[in-house]
């Protein structure tokens, strides 16, 4: 995938954008999949084993380059001239290939960092796998590694193809087939298994990659690396554990907006550990998590193995849906009645047969053909009435899809009909699967279709299933780059984060790690969430007067810094209509909470008014996962939370459009939106109320565990009735608390400057929900500006497509940074956005590349200048090494600016600019 181009500072006169700055570093992992000479160290001419099975692979398929076996102890290896060691070698290698014992290779991979070896494949086992030991030989490679520019990939792997550069650094027994799919997998033994597969199949890769261990590279960065790939259409993976999940999300995020990832994961049964006093996270299983995981970063998860390269070529050779709507059309009932099983099944749905689209089948089809759908086209249907279906079907505005089965009976022709089929492949703008039922018979109609871009399943009820996840794949990219509303920080009144903190260090001044319900409340109100008034009570006189000063009815609850959940000890009394009431409930707390935990974990009453729970009762809630870090979740509430399991699992941080995607997951989402004739919960309040509590949980990262529970939801209001709150032990550093999978926004960014002529502003990173704002930038850009900007004249329509904001506003900040000068009329409130600063970080490389634009009327006021010094103050706090840039020859003003600040200009021949770099 090409790399964002963005550009440089814009102003009249003498400062104009700057270029493209070029990324023209050869990438890392090149050294691994398009070496240009190999060495194998440990290879041998021993029958069976991994060091000959490697080296044969290599000479036995030219790749068109050198290759060297290594071993100490003989003068040649299968014909091949052979060395001792690395340093013998007559030429440095791109990539070395290591089959030794586990214990040689951290000193191996001293030898190649020493010899300026870029990357390695370790085949070997016998490392983390076998314990401490193995683990503690795998700290060796990774920092022995780091003190060269070595790439590795393994240990525990079977290696790594390129079969379109016929390369086979494997010691698997055949060559993968040259295609478009880039295939990862964790399991060396899969790996074969799938490439045996393939082989019958004919499906063919661009890349075929047995990970490992992952001592080095990572999901990340092989997902990055095929990303950029122009000869992979679709990355398929085989994955056990996730490593840096912040890495793999970012490398997801950006690649699947262009190309589909399609991800199968082993232990999906297997639950994460479970926080034993936590509702949330007894509702968090390991797989859910990740599957959420999934759904943010546009990545599709599927359960079968041969669902991976369904996916991969539906998605790669079909239009995608636009909606889940699926036509079928087959000439047999039974077939048509499991398919539509599946499809419902799924959850998917049936397409609508319009008016038009049924007086158009009643012209062509039997009075006896099914007026519905499925559209039963008989047993006796000839490949014309299945081609002139087809052709009105597609046409019906309500279906979003078409199945095409086929069932061989004694009026059929399987081949000649899949003939007819073959010139809608494209040409409907809808995707086209068919399901060519039968063994021999149909098995050129098969071929045909296949060749023709017209995927074919043995069974509908598989077709069924692939044409949903189609459309789950496009449904969860749509959802994620969705313009959201306003968030919280774009209202007057944003979180008050001072008072988030100073709550949480109180309680770790008192020696607590449990927040009392109030502290619970108080830190909820600190972040926007609505909360019941509450007081606390330390006698009985105390809780009637706080009673009367609320008014009847009121409820006690236990009020203690231990206990986790009150109902378990008796800690709450309802309903209490007066005074006398009000005692007897404060000593019937007393007494239960003796008996059943001690009087030492009394401490006290809360007092609050009783809230009518005429509404829905919810569950809002974070827990920790070990690997993705902190986890929403959202959904049906109350005492029997666990028994209805009705929730959803989601990534902080939200915006409006992903909270919706959040509730919309569970059953208790139709009861909001009003049944019965009760009114429909404010939805759009509640969605702000998921944003601002996802922005809690990313922001204070010393909190470990939220219940809030039940959340009362109403037509007339939003209530957070009761709240627990967890903290991290304090000798927990916070460099040890699992980090948000997704960066949070980057609230240290944010502060004030004033223009050159006073004009305040504020300078803060970019959120999705600046799209509107970046279309009215852009409305202010003059030609010239334009012209200077991207070297040649962009129209309006598509400098502000959404396609195209989607990159600029959704950022990673893992992986980019992107600050606005957010201006707000004093008089009309609204906001402008009078200018960008971007910083691009290389896949390659402690770099990036640095952009800054500002709108023409707002050009030599400083705002370019001052946005370019920030941008380098965020490369140190980001620890880049350097900041690199194009600026056009004739920009003198954006030269002088670049001087000003550091940068050495030198002018490039090649491309024709003023190349601008700055060592951090």
């Amino acid at each position: 995938m090409e790399r964002r181009k963005t550009g440089g500072l814009s102003a009249s006169g003498s400062v104009t954008p700057t270029a493209v700055f070029r990324y023209k570093q050869r990438h890392p992992l090149n050294a691994i999949f398009e070496p240009t000479s190999v060495a194998v160290i440990g290879a041998t001419e021993k029958p069976g084993s991994v060091g000959r099975t490697v080296l044969w692979n290599l000479i036995s398929n030219p790749f068109g380059g050198t290759v060297f076996p290594v071993n100490p102890k003989r003068a040649s290896v299968l014909g091949v001239k052979a060395y001792p060691k690395l340093s013998a070698l007559p030429q440095p290698v791109d990539l070395a290939i290591i089959a030794t014992p586990a214990a040689t290779v951290p000193a191996l991979i001293a030898e190649c960092v020493e010899a300026g070896v870029a990357g390695a494949v370790i085949l070997s086992a016998g490392f983390k796998e076998i314990g401490e030991a193995g683990a503690e030989m795998e700290r060796q490679i990774q920092e022995r590694a780091r003190q060269g520019n070595l790439r590795i990939i393994g240990p525990n792997c079977l290696g790594v193809m390129n079969p379109l550069a016929n390369l086979n650094a494997t010691f698997a027994s055949t060559m993968a087939r040259p295609g478009n799919v880039g295939f990862i997998s964790q399991s060396g033994a899969l790996c074969t298994a799938v490439l045996d597969w393939s082989l019958e199949a004919q499906v063919g890769f661009s890349a075929f990659v047995s990970i490992g261990s992952m001592v080095d590279v990572g999901w990340g960065d092989l997902i990055d690396y095929l990303g950029s790939d122009p000869q992979t259409t679709s990355i398929i993976i085989y994955l056990e554990t996730i490593g840096d999940a912040r890495a793999f999300l970012s490398a997801a995020r950006e690649v699947a907006r262009a190309k589909p990832i399609i991800v199968l994961k082993a232990g999906r049964t297997q639950a994460a550990a479970q926080a034993a006093a936590s509702h949330t996270g007894a509702l968090t299983g390991s797989y859910d998590v990740f599957d959420a995981a999934c759904r943010r970063s546009g990545v599709l998860t599927v359960n079968r193995i041969a669902d991976l390269f369904y996916m991969a070529e539906v998605l790669a050779k079909q239009p995608h849906p636009r909606g889940p709507r699926l036509t079928i059309v087959t000439n047999a009932g039974g077939p048509g009645v499991l398919a539509t099983d599946a499809l419902l099944s799924a959850g998917g749905e049936l397409a609508e047969l319009s008016a038009q689209t049924r007086s158009e089948l009643d012209q062509i089809l039997p009075t006896h053909w099914s007026h519905n759908n499925p559209v039963d086209i008989l047993g006796d249907a000839d490949p014309a009435r299945y081609a002139k279906t087809l052709e009105i079907a597609a046409r019906n505005p309500d279906s979003d899809g078409l199945l095409i089965v086929l069932t061989p009976q004694a009026m059929t022709d399987p081949t000649l009909t899949a003939e007819q089929m073959r010139g809608y492949a494209t040409s409907t703008g809808k995707p086209i699967l068919a399901s060519w039922m039968g063994g021999a018979e149909v098995s050129n109609g098969r071929l045909l279709l296949n060749r023709a871009g017209i995927p074919t399943f043995p069974y509908p009820d598989t077709a069924t299933r692939v044409f949903h996840s189609m459309w789950r794949y496009v449904s969860n990219l749509r959802s994620i780059y969705e313009t959201p509303l306003p968030s919280l920080e774009a209202g007057s009144g944003g979180p008050d984060r001072a008072k988030a903190a100073k709550i949480i260090e109180s309680a770790y001044q008192a020696g607590r790690t449990l927040l009392t319900e109030v502290e619970s409340k108080r830190l909820l109100a600190a972040y926007g969430l609505p909360t019941v008034e509450t007081w606390v009570a330390t006698n009985e006189d105390e809780a009637v007067t706080r009673a009367e000063a609320i008014g009847y009815p009121v409820v006690l609850k236990l009020y203690s810094e231990t206990i986790t959940h009150k109902t378990d000890v008796g800690g709450v009394q309802l309903r209490l209509k007066d005074a006398e009431a009000v005692r007897t409930a404060y000593r019937a707390i007393v007494e239960a909470v003796r008996e059943k935990a001690g009087s030492e974990h009394f401490q006290g009453v809360t007092v609050q008014p009783l809230v009518s729970l005429d509404g829905y009762e919810l569950i809002l809630g974070s827990s920790l996962d070990p690997q993705f870090g902190p986890v929403l979740l959202f959904g049906s509430g109350g005492q029997l939370v666990e028994v209805y399991r009705d929730s959803a699992l989601g990534l902080p941080p939200l915006t409006t459009t992903l909270a919706r995607r959040l509730m919309e997951q569970t059953r208790v989402f139709t009861a909001l939106q009003g049944i019965r004739g009760r009114a429909s919960v404010d939805l759009a309040a509640l969605e702000r109320l998921l944003v601002n509590f996802s922005y809690l949980v990313a922001e204070q990262p010393r909190i470990k565990e939220i219940d809030v529970n039940p959340l009362l939801a109403s037509a007339e209001r939003l209530l957070a009735l009761d709240a627990r709150v967890v903290l991290h032990p304090p000798e927990i550093k916070d460099a040890e608390i699992p980090k948000p999978a997704i960066r949070p926004y980057p609230q240290r960014y944010v502060q004030p400057w004033h223009l050159h002529d006073g004009t305040p502003v504020m300078l803060r990173p970019i959120r999705p929900e600046d799209e509107p704002l970046m279309v009215k930038l852009h409305e202010t850009l003059s030609e010239r500006t334009v012209y200077f900007r991207w070297l040649h004249l962009l129209g309006l329509n598509q400098r502000i497509a959404h396609e195209r904001l989607v990159g600029i506003c959704f950022i990673d900040y893992d992986r980019e940074m992107a600050l606005v000068a957010d201006y707000q009329d004093p008089q009309t409130g609204e906001h402008a956005i009078l200018g960008v600063g971007r910083l691009i970080k290389a896949h390659s490389g402690n770099e990036a590349e640095f952009a800054v634009l500002v709108a023409d009327p707002f050009q030599r006021k400083g705002l370019g200048t001052e946005l370019l010094r920030r941008l380098i103050q965020i490369g140190r706090d980001e620890h880049l090494e350097r900041l690199r840039g194009d600026i056009l020859a004739e920009n003198l003003g954006m030269q002088e600016v670049c001087r000003k600040l550091g940068f050495r200009l030198q002018y490039s021949v090649e491309d024709q600019v003023m190349q601008a770099e700055l060592a951090l």
